[in-house]
């Protein structure tokens, strides 16, 4: 028979209560190094005892107060002052955390496949172009980066597993590229801290970024109950589950978004999907109008199916859905390889959305030449009239190229083209007596040379794409 000792027995009857006691607990993206969002009332959360009191204190004078719930749930909004830093943040509940070196300034979620995954030091035999300069330059930078990992869920998860990395040489070879670049340009122009959140996974759907709701509201009637062996990140709702709903409701600026390779074959349904994944994260996150920003599929070779329409897709959602915007990357493309080299153009378009569209900054152009309207000539021609094409449109010294031109048969032609007035381009062909339509760059690794006086170039488009 076992022996109990009286003196241990009422030793732990005494401790017994504060073995049981929670710990104070935060999601891992509220940690040292994190970044706030500038001048918001910042939401932040974690789990304590049910109804215990909790204080949320910024070193730069703030607090707030509130009480966790009978699941041991609390969230406070702190407001945040203009952009600076380093300072602490004290949460003091069951336990008192104090999280150092914290940054007020920017903060933008980006999300989407292997091109917003892929690092500066590259894949295997896939470089980064001028990746070697930037991890020399990112000592200089103050930017911050919080990279998740990749974890589907059937069920809505409440954290993510990453941490929050400082820019430096040695830390900037596992950046997302794409968003280091869009960061590193919004730090230097606007002279603030900017952090960067990355959820995203290589090959996914995005179908996976969203929840059952949504999905039903596009006709998808089938989800999973368990998470599938072979390719989870392509499986509804179970990146959103997994990686974007831990999330919820962070304080942001707005999202980036580098995906839709993996839909190039059911473009016809993605405009729709893609509409409803912006407005459902917009609606998570509390701001309908939060803008959201992406990147054009580039060129590249996929067999059978021609990725145009998928590049449509994107286009339609631009024009029809506010606040969106798309950096073009049909100069930039790899016909080859999905992942093409240059992300610091990428990550420079994407900003210069930002820059003029969330931000106010002017006298620059931030979009490409977006095809507007027709005119039919009497001599056989079709004049195409451009918008963000104010000063001008130009090849930059190289022919004209990536017009087709049909009549009321639809038969393509390969069409000659000239830059008339300030924004427009005249298109004709000799084997089209009658002419009706105009495309551009339609097809999958298409040579297109259009673009505005600032060097955007112009996306895929045809003159009878429907966008209602």
């Amino acid at each position: 028979m076992k022996r109990i000792y009286p003196h241990i027995a009422i030793i732990a009857m005494f401790l017994a209560p504060f073995l049981t006691r929670a710990q104070t607990k935060l999601p891992t993206f509220f940690a040292d190094h994190m970044v706030l969002q500038q001048q918001e009332e910042a939401a932040i959360w974690g789990w304590d005892d049910a109804n215990q009191s909790i204080t949320v204190e910024g070193s730069w004078g703030q607090k707030a107060t509130t009480q966790a719930d009978q699941t041991g749930k609390w969230q406070v909004h702190l407001p945040t002052p203009a952009a600076g830093g380093p300072y602490t943040l004290t949460i003091s509940g069951n336990d008192k955390i104090t999280l150092q070196n914290v940054m007020i300034g920017e903060v933008w979620i980006c999300s989407g496949q292997s091109n917003m995954a892929m690092t500066l030091k590259g894949y295997s035999n896939q470089p980064i172009y001028g990746a070697g300069d930037a991890i020399l330059d990112a000592v200089q930078s103050d930017i911050r980066m919080y990279t998740a990992s990749r974890v589907p869920s059937v069920e809505p998860l409440t954290d993510l597993e990453g941490t929050w990395k400082v820019s430096n040489t040695e830390n900037a070879p596992g950046f997302s590229a794409a968003a280091y670049f869009f960061g590193r340009l919004l730090e230097q122009t606007l002279d603030v801290p900017v952090g960067l959140i990355i959820t995203s996974w290589g090959g996914s759907k995005v179908e996976a970024w969203m929840d059952e709701s949504s999905l039903r509201n596009s006709g998808i009637e089938e989800f999973p109950t368990e998470i599938p062996e072979r390719a989870p990140h392509q499986a509804p709702t179970l990146l959103y589950n997994g990686m974007i709903k831990p999330l919820i409701p962070f304080t942001a600026k707005g999202f980036l978004w580098y995906q839709g390779e993996s839909n190039v074959g059911n473009a016809d349904q993605y405009r729709k999907l893609f509409t409803d994944m912006i407005t459902l994260w917009r609606n998570d996150f509390q701001n309908t109008e939060m803008p959201f920003y992406f990147v054009e599929i580039a060129p590249y070779n996929y067999g059978g199916r021609n990725s145009a329409y998928l590049r449509e897709a994107q286009l339609k959602t631009m024009l029809t859905l506010p606040h969106t915007g798309m950096a073009g990357t049909m100069d930039i493309g790899n016909c080859t390889n999905i992942h093409p080299g240059n992300k610091k153009d990428v990550g420079r378009r994407l900003a210069l959305w930002a820059l003029s569209q969330t931000y106010g900054l002017n006298g620059f152009q931030y979009s490409g030449p977006i095809y507007q309207s027709m005119e039919k000539t009497d001599d056989h021609k079709i004049i195409l009239s451009f918008d963000h094409a104010e000063n001008g449109l130009s090849t930059f010294g190289q022919p004209l190229k990536g017009f087709e031109i049909a009549g009321d048969d639809g038969n393509f032609m390969p069409a000659q083209a000239s830059i008339g007035g300030k924004s427009t381009v005249t298109v004709w062909s000799d084997q089209v007596s009658n002419p009706q339509v105009v495309r551009y760059g339609f097809s999958n690794c298409p040579e297109t040379t259009l673009y505005n006086m600032q060097k955007l170039p112009a996306p895929s488009f045809r003159t009878d794409m429907d966008v209602e």
